[in-house]
């Protein structure tokens, strides 16, 4: 299942990069993570592996595991799902006139046969709300930190 959002953001790329990959302080914007940890030593780059406790109905639900498999800055970061959750997502910053266009993707599945694709089906208009309110939450983030 795929699904990609954008906005625009009030700062240069290179700030908005900075906002991101402040791993532990995604849960500030991104709707549904609880908590984000880096496991390991290495924090940027290809290789760096995050701990997020997802939230499902606003409940903090399963630690999903990702990882960083493209690392672009400040235009380009993708992560590899690797736990329950399977897929990819992916962040693209593009410098306009007055900031950033942003979007993200997440291209998902389950790896149950069927029901996984059923299951996901059923929750991508709930997804794509979650998605479009971290966006919001986002720029309000990006604002305040300039």
């Amino acid at each position: 299942m795929k699904v990609s959002d954008h906005i625009l953001l009030p700062a240069e790329p290179e700030r908005v990069w900075e906002t991101l990959v402040r791993w532990e302080e995604q849960p500030r914007w991104m709707r549904d993570a609880a908590s984000v940890r880096v496991l390991g030593a290495r924090r940027e780059g290809v290789g760096t592996i995050l701990a997020v406790r997802t939230r499902l109905a606003n409940v903090p639900a399963f630690t999903e595991r990702l990882e960083v498999t493209v690392w672009d800055p400040p235009r380009h970061l993708v992560v590899a799902h690797r736990s329950f959750v399977r897929g990819v997502g992916a962040w693209r910053l593009q410098p306009v006139e007055r900031g950033t266009w942003f979007t993200w993707s997440e291209d998902l599945r389950l790896p149950i046969p069927f029901l996984g694709e059923l299951l996901l089906r059923a929750d991508r208009p709930l997804l794509r709300r979650r998605m479009a309110a971290s966006l919001q939450w986002l720029r309000a983030q990006v604002a305040a930190s300039g």
